[in-house]
């Protein structure tokens, strides 16, 4: 089985090309074991690439539309994920280096509707991640501290603390604890800073992932939440991750999400596959 190695500010992915979606990856078994750090590739998660007429395109109610590849999203403990900011730009990435599309400005099928992104072979690429949506408020404990936050749907669900406790102090190792009724599903926690000079520092929990280097998702929510808690519904946000900068903007009908994506490895995969990954 062939593979592709990628990242996008260090959120790193295995790209699987399935064209016709013949790979079995619903037991969620070889995604842990791409996706182990030790016994596998290593990455935060797996890209399937994948055309929008299969069955597993209709089985994940993806509707096309004029999208001809369908980013098949899974996390790295094999759970399904609606979208992902960096994942995609990298997705888009190898469908241009693979010769799937020219250059230019896209759609991207994905579990949480149509994405256009625009690529090249190399440079930035940038998402027109839809709008984000503001939810209540509510609370996290990351590490033993208690934080506030505010929900923000991107087309998945995330929780974005701006503070000004000590972001290198927190640990989310752990899994943070939250709101489950507000947050059935799970949710990605975000910490950031306040918004200073258009800008703001971001660590992120990943839902099915744990911590990551970035999380571009995490990201637009990040930034809505800093613009918000200066009463701002609009702008352009800078937003520093551990794993390098992304530029978000949001304009009141939807956002933008802007950074690089490298793909930096090609491979077969071949290992078994045992039921404890």
């Amino acid at each position: 089985m062939e593979f592709v190695k990628g990242h996008g500010t260090e959120n790193d992915f295995v790209v699987l090309p399935d064209p016709d979606g013949v790979v079995d990856l619903d037991d969620g078994l070889l995604v842990r074991a791409l996706c182990h750090r030790r016994r596998g590739i290593g990455a935060d998660g797996v890209l399937r690439v994948v055309r929008t007429d299969t069955p597993v395109a209709a089985a994940a109610q993806v509707d096309g539309g004029e999208a001809t590849w369908f980013m098949d999203y899974r996390n790295a403990d094999g759970s399904l994920a609606e979208m992902c900011g960096n994942g995609i730009r990298v997705f888009a990435r190898y469908l241009v280096a693979a010769g799937l599309v020219a250059p230019g400005a896209h759609p991207v099928a994905t579990r949480a509707g149509t994405r256009w992104v625009t690529v090249d072979h190399s440079g930035p690429v940038t998402v027109d991640m839809g709008p984000a949506e503001l939810g209540p408020y509510s609370t996290t404990v990351v590490g033993g501290v208690e934080l506030d936050g505010v929900a923000v749907d991107v087309g998945n669900p995330h929780l974005a603390c701006v503070t000004t406790t000590d972001l290198e102090g927190l640990d989310l190792a752990r899994p943070p604890r939250y709101d489950t009724s507000l947050f059935p599903r799970g949710v990605n926690v975000e910490v950031l800073t306040p918004l200073a000079d258009g800008a703001v520092r971001l660590r992120v929990h990943e839902r099915g992932s744990g911590e990551t280097r970035s999380c571009g998702t995490g990201t637009v929510a990040g930034a809505v939440a800093a613009l918000h808690a200066v009463g701002r519904g609009t702008g352009t946000v800078t937003v520093d991750t551990p794993g390098g900068t992304l530029l978000v903007g949001v304009d009141g009908a939807t956002t933008s999400l802007t950074g690089p994506a490298e793909l930096v490895a090609r491979g077969t995969w071949g290992a078994p596959v045992a039921a404890g990954v």
